[in-house]
Formats: C-alpha cells, sequence, structure tokens
C-alpha cells in the first residue's frame, strides 16, 4: 500500500529539523573525523576511517530520503468544519470491551509512534475512525481478530 503525503506541522518541523541537523552539524562532523582518520595512513585497518565512511553512507541516504520525502508532504491543519468528527490530526478516546479507555492521534505514516498514541492514518484503526462521531461503534479488524470500539471524546 503506498503511504499517505499527510503530515501534522509538528511533524513535518521534527523531519525538517532532522535534515537540518544532519546536513549542517552530523555530516561536517564525520566528515572532518574522516579526514583526521584518513591522515593517519593504512586506511585498510583503520576503524575510525572504515566506520566514519560508513557513517556517511548512511547520513547522506537519510539526508536524500528526507529531502525527497519533505518535497512530497502536505502539511495537513485542522479546520473547523472537521469539528466532532474523526480525520487527519484528530485525537480520539475510544472504550473497548473491557471498558478500558485509550487515547489515539491520528498522524502521518511519517510521524507515528505508538508510545505517544499517534498512529498512522494508514493503519487499520485509523482508517475505521475516518469520519466517526461520538456514541459512534467501531469495529476494527486486528491480527487478534476483531475488535468493538466505542469513540467517547474527539478533538483537534
Amino acid at each position: 500500500m503506498k503511504k499517505s503525503n499527510y503530515i501534522t506541522r509538528a511533524g513535518w518541523d521534527r523531519l525538517d529539523k532532522e535534515l537540518k541537523f544532519l546536513w549542517k552539524d552530523e555530516r561536517p562532523r564525520i566528515t572532518r573525523a574522516v579526514s583526521e582518520a584518513a591522515a593517519l595512513g593504512d586506511r585498510s585497518e583503520n576503524a575510525e576511517y572504515i566506520y566514519g565512511k560508513k557513517r556517511l553512507r548512511e547520513i547522506d541516504r537519510r539526508v536524500r530520503f528526507l529531502m525527497k520525502r519533505l518535497d512530497d508532504l502536505q502539511i495537513v491543519y485542522p479546520e473547523k468544519q472537521q469539528e466532532g468528527k474523526v480525520y487527519f490530526g484528530a485525537w480520539v478516546t475510544l472504550l473497548d470491551e473491557q471498558d478500558k479507555e485509550v487515547t489515539y492521534r491520528l498522524v502521518g505514516p511519517d510521524e507515528w509512534d505508538v508510545k505517544k498514541g499517534e498512529i498512522s492514518i494508514d493503519s487499520p484503526m485509523a482508517r475505521a475512525l475516518l469520519g466517526k462521531t461520538v456514541d459512534d461503534d467501531v469495529i476494527v479488524k486486528t491480527p487478534e481478530g476483531e475488535r468493538e470500539l466505542l469513540v467517547v471524546n474527539i478533538w483537534y
């Protein structure tokens, strides 16, 4: 499945900050370290040189990815007409079958973090929640089977 190109402002800012850090701080620092290690002579057994070159390749790969991805992403800001319904960027509190509350925020695929309660808009849970309102029942297919949840709160 193709990833959505949506992102919150905070998510875009995090990716942009990472790109700037890698390009302006980390890459020049590693480049200097590789140059210093290369000046020491035999590169074939020089761990600092070998590690530095490997790290530079990792940085360059991530920088290329971030530059391309940031160009493709579309920042989504909540709009007034979304109030009361679940759409991108919404925080949603759900009640499960055991009356346990859980809260999620629907975010882009580049910024989800389950520990923070942020789930990708492309996930089965988010797809099931889209367009729902408070007191709607939601049935989500999970690897463990179907889960029935009740929407108890929505906010942006």
